[in-house]
């Protein structure tokens, strides 16, 4: 609907109530479209629509990935997506992610907490709807200021800039965009990562993300320790995300599932087979096992059949069993082809680098069996990307017999080495990895999963150094507020990002004439206007 289709539609209700006296058809337009997500169901079923989309257009186009920076609060999620706005001038193909490491390690009522799910499963769904409320309320924001230019140009008679704001506030385009958001391994069995789901959606996500490790044992994709499931096990918990979608009626509702299995050498069981080959059988045929005698078996030992062979998987102490050294990416390459094959719609292959060849490797293979298999991918913080992309590069130039005598690969860290070619041609290569990895390995999806907790903490650092140093309030003055002026940062006026204008347009609606508002010329912020 337009603006003045909406203030009329609003009208004929008004008309038709002879006691609702002072109520405004264009007031109460204006509100209907600075809050035009009533439920998180609403915001599901618009956001997966996105979602499908952007697929679409990266199937047609591997440069038409999408990206995302993980965001640990409403407000970190609200100025990601207005400086996104500000800059590139629109949302398209930028989404929020919502990671469980920083649930665990911010989010929790039992303090910070390693990224193992002991975290309250529902303060994972409770910051969905956080994060939502925010990119709402930065809507009504700027809707609010686009309303107050709107009068401004009326008021002065210059119709052809109130027809302009009009068409602007027709075409306006949403803080709100697709969140893809962890579920971890769904906290428990296939009913209660249903019953999570529910939540998660509810509150708002189009996309849920869930690992294939084991619920009680999980631990971070970038840490040892990692105990795998069987595939029928992850496959319910994907069915029971995809029950979560269709009976709350997101038809759109997306799932990546995640494989740990480069990185996880360990599982909890041994799967159940049916007939050889069956995938219970190929789950099976990576464990670590010797042929014994039936004269060899110990007390209380577990044996499987192999090929008519009598096999003891290798057992731990910790009731585990060990997989096969070097069968991780085989295992990877099995798990997402299953998981594509029983209703996941995207994959995640948590590794331990970036690296394109590797990970195109592996996409390449999974693509034999299921051609439009798409990734996303964590540009995860825990990878050391300068030492990495330099070894990468030094590793390419020993190849191709360049001299490499100025160099030592063990110390490419070093700063000493910051000023050279090689470590150009690095920064080079982490510039465009997301383009070429989009390219060449598949990957729809770039993310960052901890950005802001690491922002968060060297903006904090060095404004703790300057403050409480020799520079005092200087130390604020020109490293924050100075700059927030100068690069237009909008929360530099922090009563209006708090919502003080929108709440001035409500007193006003309210009250009229009687408003007692909050912007006059006495408020502070009026020193930020030049």
């Amino acid at each position: 609907m337009t603006y003045q289709s909406t203030i009329s539609a609003a009208g004929q209700t008004i008309a038709n109530e002879p006691h609702w006296n002072g109520i405004e058809a264009e007031s109460v337009a204006r509100m209907r479209l600075q809050n035009r997500f009533n439920t998180g169901l609403d915001i599901a079923r618009y956001t997966a629509k996105i979602m499908r989309q952007d697929m679409a257009a990266y199937d047609a186009d591997p440069a038409n990935y999408t990206q995302s920076l993980g965001c640990w609060h409403g407000f970190i999620g609200q100025q990601k997506m207005i400086s996104i706005k500000k800059h590139f001038g629109s949302t398209k193909g930028r989404y929020l992610y919502l990671s469980g490491w920083m649930v665990a390690a911010l989010r929790s009522d039992f303090g910070p907490l390693p990224d193992q799910s002991m975290h309250e499963k529902t303060s994972v769904p409770a910051l969905v709807e956080e994060l939502y409320t925010f990119l709402k309320q930065a809507d009504a924001r700027e809707l609010g200021g686009m309303f107050r230019d709107l009068d401004k140009a009326r008021k002065g008679g210059d119709e052809m800039e109130a027809k302009r704001i009009e068409t602007a506030i027709d075409n306006y385009e949403t803080h709100v965009v697709p969140i893809i958001a962890d579920i971890d391994a769904g906290f428990g069995n296939a009913e209660a990562t249903y019953l999570l789901a529910k939540k998660f959606i509810e509150a708002g996500a189009c996309c849920l993300q869930i690992e294939n490790q084991v619920s009680d044992e999980k631990q971070c994709g970038h840490q040892d320790g990692k105990v795998t499931v069987p595939h029928e096990d992850f496959i319910a918990k994907i069915r029971a995300i995809r029950y979560a979608f269709m009976e709350l009626g997101v038809e759109d509702g997306l799932i990546v599932a995640r494989t740990d299995s480069l990185g996880a050498g360990l599982t909890k069981q041994i799967a159940y087979t049916r007939t050889a080959g069956d995938i219970g059988d190929q789950y099976n045929s990576y464990l670590d096992c010797e042929e014994v005698g039936t004269s060899e078996v110990g007390h209380g030992e577990v044996l499987i059949s192999r090929e008519g062979k009598l096999m003891r998987p290798k057992r731990l102490p910790s009731n585990l069993y060990q997989f096969r050294k070097g069968t991780g990416e085989d295992r990877c390459v099995l798990d997402c082809i299953n998981a594509l094959r029983n209703g996941a719609d995207l994959l995640w292959i948590e590794t331990e680098k970036p690296h394109i060849g590797q990970i195109g490797g592996m996409v390449s293979r999974i693509r034999e069996e299921m051609p439009n298999a798409k990734l996303v991918y964590n540009n995860s913080p825990s990878f050391n990307w300068t030492l990495n992309f330099r070894q990468q590069v030094y590793d390419a130039w020993e190849a191709a017999g360049r001299d490499l005598s100025g160099y030592d690969r063990a110390k490419l860290m070093s700063v000493d080495y910051d000023g050279t070619e090689l470590a150009a041609e690095a920064d080079e290569r982490i510039r465009t990895f997301q383009k070429g990895a989009a390219r060449e390995a598949g990957i729809f999806h770039h993310l960052i999963t901890l950005p802001t907790y690491h922002t968060a903490a060297l903006s904090t650092d060095n404004l703790a150094k300057e403050y409480f140093g020799e520079q005092g309030m200087l130390g604020y003055v020109k490293g924050v507020q100075r700059q927030e002026i100068r690069q237009g940062i909008a929360c530099v006026k922090h009563q209006n990002m708090a919502g003080s204008d929108i709440g001035d347009d409500h007193k006003e609606y309210f009250a009229g004439e009687a408003a007692l508002k909050a912007g006059g010329e006495h408020n502070t912020m009026n020193q930020f206007a030049a």
